[in-house]
């Protein structure tokens, strides 16, 4: 209470209502660092999407679906959680006057026209940041290099990707791309870095123009002279001249990100430009995979497979006779992935759950939450890694001799939901949305669902969370070949348990059909299915799964091991 009070106390000088304080760093990546954590310092909120709203008679949490239980338990001591979008800021302060203060460097215009459309508001851009003001903590200073990526693990080249992006530029008569986003830097460049714990981004921003010349925003501490002579012509700027160099630029037309484009930076190039489009293009170019790279990622799941597998065999083996919890489970886990020189970090932290806490859909245990895996229990294990080349996300429950009909009868029917995506038939216009329905169907029938979307589209070596391309609800991009998506329905029931099945799939396009086909390979849990509830054809997907599975992992396994991959992959 000590901190919010402190900030409470600044309200006055600033002549503000109240102040909003964003999850996000000033490169709006999902993954912020400790340092930059301003909500997690104010709040105790550990979740990777969310903001908070400090009035001076009333604190608020925003999240969604995906965190309500978790913010209750991290903040709701001392926050009201709110979760969007079943009420939105707009439903609860629509007839007040508030003046509230914000950093402009950490918020987008459409993050206000998205959550606070309610003209009452008066938002007040503040020079200094509120929470660093109350918030003293040492600068860590992060020199990582960044490093191109070798050619054979590239889609396409460096100078290919800069033609499209000014072919596109000359099409809709703009002269500048200024692209904010670091991923969508990263694949124009062919670069990464190590700016971001689960993500290989370098931290930049860049400025292209319609004649082809490229700029480079960054700390020059990470660019080595071996580094910059791979890039002819690209000129290599300090970070810290970016608001004056844009200032300089006038009676242009420009195209920015409005995800990631910060007020701060919008506003300069307003002053004397104009922006005719407020969606970066890379996202959609970068969706779609090369032959090349699928081919890396298909590698990297077999990889990713071996250590998943070992784990799970590991695990069903041990959980009666030694005490496994679940931050100890997730360090084993990350110990058999290590074996692999592939490998070169998780990409998000691990979701390691049992029981209970398996309800809380993204949870991570810690000290006063790590349970013991015990006999009785449902175990769900959601993780991924970063490989050398590729990005993987997978979801596994487990039985830990859990007989509960009612258990296995939901797991059958998420399973179901899981088998539907992974079949359905893609044509022309089939987008996410589409898909989603069918997944939700089987849980439907009985007065269930669950409260995120069915799938996110997947990066290569990059963000495990990539647009433009997802299966939810509201979703309307169409699926193209070379699009990575997840599938993964499931159904939590609060205090009791939570189910997942996670695969990764890829749009794969024939002269005949255009279809889904699995990446991820690892075996589903037969001893949660309820075999009456499945059709011929369902029986049939999974016996087929694990034939693939088994075929793919065989030569990895040893003698024990081996036994028991036969018979998590025999038919049922």
């Amino acid at each position: 209470m000590e901190k919010i009070n402190k900030l409470k106390d600044t309200f006055q000088r600033e002549n503000i209502d109240g102040y909003i304080i964003s999850k996000n760093d000033e490169f709006f990546e999902e993954n912020v660092s400790d340092f930059n954590d301003r909500l997690n310092f104010i709040s105790n909120f550990s979740g990777s999407y969310g903001f908070s709203l400090v009035l001076k008679n009333k604190n608020y949490l925003f999240v969604d679906g995906r965190y309500t239980l978790q913010a209750v338990k991290q903040s709701g001591n001392l926050f009201k959680i709110i979760t969007f979008p079943n009420k939105m800021p707009v439903d609860i302060f629509k007839n007040k006057k508030l003046t509230i203060g914000f950093d402009p460097k950490l918020f987008t215009k459409q993050f206000f026209n998205v959550f606070f459309k309610n003209k009452n508001y008066k938002f007040k851009p503040l020079k200094n940041n509120l929470i660093d003001q109350i918030w003293k903590r040492k600068t860590k200073e992060n020199i990582s290099q960044f490093y191109t990526l070798p050619e054979h693990s590239s889609g396409l080249s460096r100078k290919s990707k800069i033609r499209k992006i000014a072919n596109l530029l000359k099409k809709c008569n703009a002269d500048f791309q200024f692209i904010t986003a670091s991923e969508n830097s990263a694949w124009v460049l062919n670069i990464r870095g190590n700016d971001s714990k689960y993500i290989p981004i370098p931290h930049c921003y860049i400025l292209i123009d319609k004649n082809k010349n490229v700029q480079v925003f960054c700390d020059l501490k990470k660019i080595t002279s071996t580094f910059k002579k791979k890039f002819n012509q690209i000129n290599f700027t300090d970070i810290r001249y970016v608001d004056k160099i844009l200032a300089n630029i006038k009676k242009k037309k420009f195209l920015i990100d409005n995800k990631t484009c910060s007020v701060f930076l919008e506003n300069i190039i307003l002053k004397n430009n104009q922006i005719i489009i407020f969606e970066d293009p890379i996202y959609n170019l970068k969706a779609i995979k090369s032959t090349n790279e699928i081919q890396n990622i298909k590698n990297v799941h077999i990889i990713d497979g071996i250590a998943l597998t070992k784990y799970l065999f590991w695990l069903k083996k041990n959980f009666r006779k030694k005490k496994i919890t679940e931050i100890s489970g997730s360090q084993k886990l990350l110990g058999f992935r290590k074996k692999s020189n592939k490998f070169k970090s998780l990409s998000f932290p691990t979701i390691s759950s049992s029981g209970p806490n398996g309800a809380i859909i993204h949870y991570k245990p810690n000290k006063k939450t790590n349970r013991i895996l015990k006999k009785g229990d449902i175990y769900l294990i959601d993780s991924g890694g970063q490989y050398e080349f590729g990005t993987t996300d997978v979801t596994r429950t487990l039985s830990l001799d859990n007989f509960d009909k009612r258990i296995k009868k939901i797991f059958t029917r998420v399973l179901k939901g899981h088998i539907a995506v992974a079949d359905f038939k893609i044509k022309k216009g089939t987008t996410g949305s589409n898909i989603d329905l069918y997944a939700r169907k089987f849980l439907k029938q009985i007065g269930l669902d669950y409260a995120h979307g069915t799938g996110h589209g997947v990066g290569y070596f990059m963000n495990v969370h990539e647009g433009p391309q997802a299966i939810s609800k509201n979703n309307k991009i169409e699926f193209k070949a070379g699009m990575v998506v997840s599938n993964e329905p499931g159904y939590y029931e609060k205090g009791k348990f939570g189910i997942r099945i996670e695969n990764l799939i890829y749009v794969k396009k024939t002269k005949r059909k255009t279809y889904f086909e699995n990446l991820t390979l690892a075996p589903i849990e037969k001893d949660l299915i309820d075999k009456t509830l499945l059709n011929k054809n369902e029986i049939r997907w999974i016996n087929d799964y694990h034939r693939k599975v088994f075929v793919n992992l065989k030569n990895a396994m040893n003698r024990e091991e081996i036994l028991e991959l036969k018979k998590a992959c025999s038919a049922i």
